[in-house]
């Protein structure tokens, strides 16, 4: 319980409360000015999506390419909308998974809290350039991202990635490029391309263990998505109806993975996610190479 945890990850979690109440408050409100009362159905299809994809992210696979690559599939989003729709769709499950694994895993305090500052401030700097990006601009950015996180997942696979350390605390330079590291990828969020993956490279670069990921993953992206999501909202970037189905049925699906689910092959899993997220990647690429 929160009495077991030290003061500053009690802080850490009242923040992280007050990160979710201004989420709610931006979104309701949004979702109460749409004049078309049809707007505010959620789709039922992103519901269905959501869950397959957060039950996966709360894993360790992470959520934006997988849903990229399923709405992509089942033509159900403009692309121009992609970002905006992934960043405030997945915030709620996401805040979820922060609280269930910053108490799971005891990551130094001190390394935590300024990795997701770090975080925080890339995609707060970022989001505006990209709510603002043509849909060109978005394919070609998300087509290249695509393929990083293709190249990720390989590098897991066949070990040509680090393995990671032991430590559970950054500290002198290891710490400062820890920082400067998490402060692009958040940046890179706003984008569409997911945290995770990339996060687990760099935390294991640094000398970190590979489960130290998790909580610095998923607080990172806790606390910087409802700032991305809030710029998106402002400018009206997003699928409401989309990004509604995301949340509800992402939520249930963080319970399932974290507390029901003992062992999956997730390796079988991964192939597959490579083989999807690649050729939505070269789709995305084509697209935007033709204008369309």
């Amino acid at each position: 319980m929160l009495s077991s945890l030290p003061a500053a990850t009690k802080w850490l979690f009242v923040a992280l409360a007050a990160f979710t109440l201004f989420y709610l408050v931006q979104f309701g409100r949004a979702v109460v000015a749409r004049a078309n009362p049809a707007e505010r159905v959620p789709k039922p299809q992103a519901g269905a999506v959501g869950f397959v994809t957060a039950f996966l992210d709360t894993l360790g696979i992470g959520s934006f390419a997988t849903t990229t690559t399923l709405f992509r599939w089942f033509k159900l989003i403009d692309d121009a909308l992609l970002p905006g729709t992934l960043n405030v769709g997945i915030t709620l499950p996401t805040i979820v998974q922060a609280y269930i694994y910053t108490r799971l895993i005891p990551v130094d305090a001190m390394t935590l809290i300024l990795m997701i500052a770090a975080s925080v401030v890339g995609a707060w700097l970022g989001a505006p350039v990209v709510s603002r990006l043509d849909k060109r601009k978005i394919q070609l950015g998300m087509g290249i991202a695509l393929l990083v996180a293709a190249t990720i997942f390989l590098g897991g696979l066949l070990k040509f990635l680090p393995a990671g350390g032991e430590a559970l605390a950054l500290r002198g330079t290891t710490l400062y490029l820890g920082l400067a590291g998490n402060f692009l990828l958040g940046a890179l969020m706003t984008l569409g391309i997911g945290l995770y993956g990339p996060c687990m490279v760099l935390v294991s670069l640094l000398g970190l263990t590979p489960a130290a990921a998790f909580p610095i993953m998923m607080g990172s992206c806790a606390f910087l998505m409802p700032v991305a999501s809030s710029q998106f909202i402002k400018t009206q970037k997003y699928d409401m109806k989309l990004a509604l189905g995301l949340a509800i049925g992402s939520v249930p699906a963080v319970f399932v993975a974290a507390f029901l689910v003992v062992s999956l092959p997730l390796d079988y899993v991964k192939w597959l996610v490579i083989i999807v997220v690649t050729y939505t990647a070269i789709t995305l690429l084509r697209s935007a190479a033709r204008g369309t």
